[in-house]
């Protein structure tokens, strides 16, 4: 269970804890101003802007990389983080999957009971898509709500 809990837990707190050192340090924000180039990465600020890092480093770590137009994600510090991103939450999970199957193999078999719970019935189909929901709606929905849902409160207005 503690590697299983590893395998959900890994992607969201890597895009997660991105994210955040995006929306916070000036390398993120495109801040930086050389002699010759000037960085700017985050083209729409405000919620708009914090909806396309989470979308970037969402599909980075997670996708295939893509990201929203108003975002300059082709510079050194988004190139540096969305690879550490793309690094840390794809394949540092092979460890504990890894480690799962291990633990399986060397499991000896046993009967199933009156206390074992089926994987082929809807019970079972039912409580995982349930599982994946509540992880997924815990992690990201709050962040959601501080990007889409306040831009749309604010055009309202």
């Amino acid at each position: 269970m503690k590697m299983a809990s590893l395998v959900i837990l890994i992607p969201c707190v890597v895009v997660l804890f991105c994210t955040a050192l995006a929306v916070v340090t000036p390398w993120g924000l495109g801040n930086l101003y050389n002699a010759d180039v000037a960085y700017t990465s985050i083209y729409n600020p405000g919620t708009h802007g914090f909806s396309e890092v989470l979308y970037a480093f969402s599909s980075m770590g997670n996708n295939n990389g893509s990201a929203f137009a108003g975002l300059g994600a082709n510079n050194p510090f988004y190139n540096t983080l969305g690879g550490l991103a793309m690094l840390f939450s794809r394949f540092w999970l092979m460890v504990p999957v890894l480690a799962i199957a291990g633990a399986l193999a060397a499991k000896n078999t046993s009967r199933s009971g009156p206390g074992t719970l089926p994987t082929h019935n809807p019970l079972f189909v039912g409580m995982l898509i349930g599982v994946v929901i509540i992880v997924g709606a815990l992690t990201f929905i709050p962040a959601l709500a501080l990007g889409p849902l306040v831009e749309h409160l604010i055009m309202v207005q």
